[in-house]
């Protein structure tokens, strides 16, 4: 698989992430499937380390995943991540409705997937005691987490992938949080071509984990003191 355009400086990319953020993963999935040498520095959200002074000089939202592509020049959100990463290579859907529905499936990762079943894994797998603290949400997240899902599923039914015929960064957005519904509180058993689709992603040559690590991406935790 072709790797991306060279980037605005020789220097590795910076990846300030989490290792257990799904919207984290799927730069560092992306970013293994082109096999493109980057440092990622460690940000435990939990800990206040998005939140100090430091870090919001980097990217005033305050959060993860943050891509530093040269010296100073720094991309927030995962999907605007995955189109800076992706444009040349095969990631990239090259034709103008390829693009749309990449982005069509983009976009409904951050309004219907990522916002429930990404809401439910944060607090039910991450935050100590998050059941308790969020027992009100959970329904409203599991009915419209089924909702994206039963979409997906639909689609999946007559496609391999979400744009395109082949494996792009539509696909990266959705695997991030659809691979670990099942922690959450999510069947996933009654979803036939998801579990396939999740097992042709898996299988494509380059493809890590989200817990990950290896020399060859050296991993350092952000010296930020937490927020109080």
């Amino acid at each position: 698989m072709p790797g991306p355009q060279a980037s605005e400086t020789t220097e590795m990319y910076k990846l300030y992430s989490m290792q257990r953020s799904g919207n984290s993963y799927k730069i560092r999935l992306a970013l293994a499937f082109l096999d493109a040498p980057y440092r990622a520095i460690e940000v435990d959200i939990l800990r206040g380390e998005s939140r100090t002074p430091e870090f919001l000089a980097k990217n005033p939202s305050g959060q993860v995943p943050l891509l530093e592509v040269a010296q100073g020049r720094y991309l927030a959100e995962s999907n605007a991540i995955l189109w800076y990463l992706a444009v040349g290579t095969s990631l990239a859907p090259d034709t103008r409705m390829d693009r749309a529905e990449a982005l069509q499936w983009m976009f409904f990762e951050q309004h219907a997937l990522e916002p429930n079943i990404g809401s439910a894994y944060f607090w039910l797998c991450l935050v100590k005691g998050g059941r308790d603290l969020q027992t009100h949400a959970l329904e409203d997240w599991l009915e419209r987490g089924y909702a994206a899902l039963q979409v997906m599923e639909n689609h999946l039914k007559t496609h391999d992938y979400f744009a395109a015929g082949q494996l792009t960064i539509a696909d990266i957005a959705l695997y991030g949080y659809t691979h670990v519904a099942d922690q959450c509180d999510f069947d996933l058993s009654t979803f036939p071509s998801i579990n396939a689709w999740l097992r042709r992603v898996e299988q494509t040559p380059g493809f890590i984990t989200m817990d990950w690590s290896s020399d060859s991406a050296p991993h350092d935790h952000v010296d930020f003191a937490a927020e109080a």
